[in-house]
Parts: C-alpha cells; structure tokens; sequence
C-alpha cells in the first residue's frame, strides 16, 4: 500500500456530483412523460436534493419545516398548486384561447391554469431551466409536506393528533378568523412544523395574499392532508409533461418567434440596417435614465437622482412612470410586448429622435446624429433561455429576396447575481463565464472595467462568474470551493456562459455579425449565498438595488453614446 493516497470525496465534490445526478434524472423523467415524485421514480431526486442540502431550502434535512425556503418557492409556483395531486407541465397549446383563467405566479412570469380539483397545468416556454427550475421547488414542497404528514399522523388507519384536528377546522371555516382565532391556529401549526409561536407569526404576513390572508394556514393545511393521503392510502401526488412539451423542447420555438417579430419591426420602420446596441436588462432602467429628467421637470432640481429613481420603483408613482412612458414614446422609443410566450418585452430606442441636451446621460450630438444608434432593451431571459433569444435574434432578417444581416455593435448584458465577496447591493464585473459542473469556460474582453464604476459609495469585484444549472442547488461547500479556487469565481448566476456561447457563436463561426462585436457585463448582488441570512430566501433587495441597477445603466448608455 506504500505510496498509495487513498482519496476520500470532499463534501464538495459530493454536492456536485449531487446536483448532475439530479440533472441526469430531470431529463430522464422528462423524456419518460411523468413520475410520482414521493415514489420509487421520484427518490432519486429526494435523496439527492437532501444530500445537497442547498441553501436557499434552509433546514430541509430538519425534522423543523422550513419557512422562508417554502416562501421562496410558494411565491414561484401558482397559486393552489398545493392543494393539487396533479400538475402537468404544458406548452403553449392553446389554453389562453379557453374559458380557463390564467394564474401568474407572483414571482415568476409563466402562465398557470387550473384545470379543476385535483389539477394545475403550468406552461413552459422559457426552456429547459424552467423545467428544472420547476421539479427542483416541487421536489423541496413535497418532502416539506411528507415532515407534515409524518408528525400529524398517529397509527396507519389515517388517525391525526389534535393539532391537526385544530388546524383543520380553522382552514375548512368558511367566517374571517378573528385575532384570537388567528393565533390559536398559528399556535396549532406551530406545533405541527416544530417551529415557534413567534417564528411562524414573523413570517405569515408575508404569505398572505388579499384573496386569501390565511394563505399560510391553508398552504400547511393542504401540504399535510395530501401528504397523509399519500402515507395512508398511496394516491401518490403525479407530474406529467405534456407531448407537445415534450416534442418541442429545445427547438427554440418561441426565441424564434420573438426574433421575428423585433426583426420584422425594425425593417418595417427603416431601422434595420443602423447599428444595433443590444442591451439586457429591466424595462424601467435604460427608459428613466433617459427620459426621467425631462418627463419629471428635473433639470435644476437638486434632488439626488438615485433617490428618484428610487422613488419611481414604489407602486404609488404610477403616475410619474405614465408620464416618463409617454415622453419616451414621443422621442424614438417603440414597445415590442411580446405574444411569442418566450415572455421577454423589448424596447427600441432611436436614438436619432433624441435631444442630447435633455436626456439625463451625457451623448455625443455627432454620435446621435451622424451614427444613429438603435437601442434594443429586452427583458430578462432565464437561464437557457438566455441562448436560445440570442442565438435566434443575430440571425440574419429574411427578407423577400435576400438575407439581411444585423449591425449589431454590441451586446450589454445586465443582470442580478449571487456574490461571493461581498454583499447585496455590490457590483461584479466578470472577465470570464464558467459553465458550473464542467471546465467549458467562456472569456472575453470586458468593455465595462472596475474603474467605469467605482467611487460611487458601492464595493465593485472583478474575476470570474459561475453560470450554475439552478440557483435554487447551490450550498455552501460548493459555494466555498468555487471561491476559494484557481478559477477566483466572484459570483454566480444562470444565464453568462449561455449568452457568450450564441455571441461567440454568430461572431466567430457563423459570421452572422461582426467578429469584433463588442460585449459588456456587469451584475448586482441580489444575495451573498455564503452569508447566513443573507441568501435569497431571506428577502429580496428592496431599495438597495436601485442605486447599482441605475450606475450599471449609466455607465453602458455612456459607453454606447459616446
């Protein structure tokens, strides 16, 4: 045995290998058409996801349930989806055409429907992040509600504790709960999740939606009598996954669509063959940074601007926005709402309608004048996504009797990240992308550098990012093993690697655009995954994003214009 070092697998390497095999077993299931997800065809994800033990889901592995995991999840998925046995993932097959109403998740813009009692469809059309983006919350959901199911049952035959009894009678009562109703259910659930009085009446506000303010009580309800039936009966919960999803997927369907359309915009209003800025990022950020100043009478204000862009992101300003919305349209800007399903709004900016003098970033009157730029913003892509909408929009525009190719001189991507040094609110300008999970590596030079940003009150990083498979799988040993590794990772998030594959793609190989096309991309922190508390599950970012958000726009419309 001299000489022999026997290799023992870091915790590390176990996440990893946690994460493909789960990716492994996603694909299977799907190509398989359906599984039952507290079965036999379900456990491998099961063991898998609680051997990851990711971050975002807290105290999974715990006997104690996990709130601000399920909230984060909840708040992703339609609403009633706890209350069905069925959930069958669809393509766009024609639902928004039916008597069916649609369910848009509150933190996810994908279209739900309910098809009676026991089922949900949910239709994917961003690919196949979604998918796994989908399973990975169902799977956490239901082992959340087997912890229910488990603590309330007292024998086999289906008898439950009184806690349960309590609860129950809570959610089925028809009357408002008063206060003191309120509480003696909470006191009831608390019982049940292992957790505090106080730990549940923190959170449950947050849970509560104006059609259902007791929505906390009613998701725990649902999760355990499903669980129960599933324990006592075996009428396991099913996911299918329609044909026509199945038949489509991957063939970038709705990227194709979307390209089209905006291509089709453009030569219909004589834009097509200006240079184009492709920029991703929100449908607020480039529109106020232009337009704020003017709409709102801003020029000699001594306002801080930051704190009106702040100001703007609050719900009662709907009329402030209205106003800069209008002026936008009035000076060269066209909105693209998309109907494709990819779900991705664009804006146009023709930049040789602008006045220099009242925009509210510095632009050469030569540049605007002379060189008219187009700038095309389009919403956030999700994860995969991300290349099918690239690759498909620098493409070349088929016109009736010849192939129009794109003058596109840049691609500005924007986007939100997990941090790794640091905190929320800081800024991460990467030099290379990783593909997480492999050594695919994708750098590239930079035009946006550390100095463009600093000095404005934000820490700003420079050195790789990590595109990972989900966001919601990462823990803290891997997390610390990209961070303290020779590959210096800096961030995380989904959509880089994918985004500089479809540029590099029609750059390099394909000669669709020019080889030198010029590529920006900055990120925010959204979260520091590496800090307790500090992860997505605890919150989003609130007013602290706003300022980042606005330099990072600056900065890349300066570039641009200048």
């Amino acid at each position: 045995m001299a000489g022999k070092k026997l290799h023992t697998r870091t915790r590390a390497q176990e996440s990893s290998n946690a994460i493909e095999r789960m990716y492994i077993t996603m694909r299977h299931l799907f190509n398989r058409g359906f599984y039952k997800p507290m079965g036999i065809s379900g456990e491998t994800l099961r063991e898998a996801l609680l051997l990851l033990r990711p971050e975002i889901y807290g105290s999974v592995g715990d006997e104690k349930a996990e709130l601000e995991g399920l909230l984060y999840v909840i708040d992703r998925l339609p609403q009633g989806i706890e209350e069905c046995t069925f959930i069958n993932l669809t393509s766009d097959e024609g639902y928004s055409n039916s008597h069916f109403e649609s369910i848009v998740p509150k933190k996810r813009r994908r279209n739900c429907y309910r098809i009676d009692d026991e089922q949900i469809n949910i239709e994917i059309t961003r690919g196949r992040s979604e998918i796994y983006d989908i399973l990975t919350h169902l799977t956490f959901i239901f082992i959340e509600s087997h912890k229910i199911g488990r603590r309330v049952l007292i024998d086999e035959d289906g008898a439950t504790t009184r806690d349960w009894v309590k609860l129950e009678t809570a959610v089925l009562s028809k009357k408002k709960l008063s206060r003191e109703q309120r509480e003696v259910a909470i006191t009831h659930a608390a019982n049940i999740l292992g957790r505090t009085f106080n730990e549940i009446n923190t959170i449950y506000s947050a849970y509560a939606m104006p059609s259902q303010p007791e929505r906390f009580l009613h998701i725990v309800y649902w999760l355990g009598k499903l669980a129960i039936e599933e324990l006592t009966n075996h009428d396991k919960r099913t996911i299918t996954f329609s044909p026509v999803l199945r038949e489509r997927i991957g063939h970038h369907i709705h990227g194709e669509i979307w390209a089209d359309t905006i291509k089709e915009t453009l030569f219909k209003v004589g834009l097509l063959n200006r240079p184009i800025h492709i920029i991703s990022a929100n449908m607020h950020s480039v529109m106020n940074s232009f337009f704020a100043k003017e709409a709102l009478k801003l020029q000699n204000s001594k306002k801080d601007i930051f704190e009106v862009y702040e100001s703007l992101s609050q719900p009662e300003n709907e009329t402030s926005r209205h106003k800069i919305s209008k002026e936008a349209l009035q000076n060269g800007m066209i909105y693209i709402k998309d109907t494709s399903g990819a779900n991705i709004d664009v804006q146009l900016f023709d930049t040789a309608k602008f006045d220099a003098s009242k925009l509210g970033v510095k632009a050469s009157e030569s540049i605007l004048k002379d060189e008219q730029p187009i700038i095309l913003v389009m919403d956030y892509a999700f994860g995969e996504q991300a290349y099918e909408t690239i690759d498909e929009l620098l493409k070349p525009y088929k016109a009736k009797e010849s192939e129009i190719h794109l003058n596109v001189d840049s691609v500005s991507i924007m986007g939100k990240a997990g941090i790794l040094e640091g905190g929320k609110g800081d800024i991460m300008i990467p030099s290379a992308h990783i593909f997480e999970g492999t050594a695919d590596n994708y750098p590239f030079k930079n035009e946006l550098k550390k100095e463009d940003l600093a000095g404005q009150g934000i820490s700003v990083y420079e050195g790789s990012m990590i595109t990972v498979l989900g966001t919601s799988l990462q823990n803290k040993d891997i997390l610390k093993f990209f961070f303290n590794s020779t590959w210096r990772v800096i961030g995380l998030e989904m959509e880089g690697a994918h985004y500089q594959k479809a540029i590099q793609a029609a750059s390099k190989v394909r000669g669709n655009i020019a080889e030198n096309v010029k590529v920006r991309y900055a990120y925010y922190a959204s979260d520091n995954p590496l800090e307790t508390g500090a992860t997505l599950a605890s919150g989003g970012l609130g007013a602290s994003g706003v300022k980042p958000t606005y330099l990072i726009t600056k900065t890349i419309l300066e570039q641009i214009l200048n």
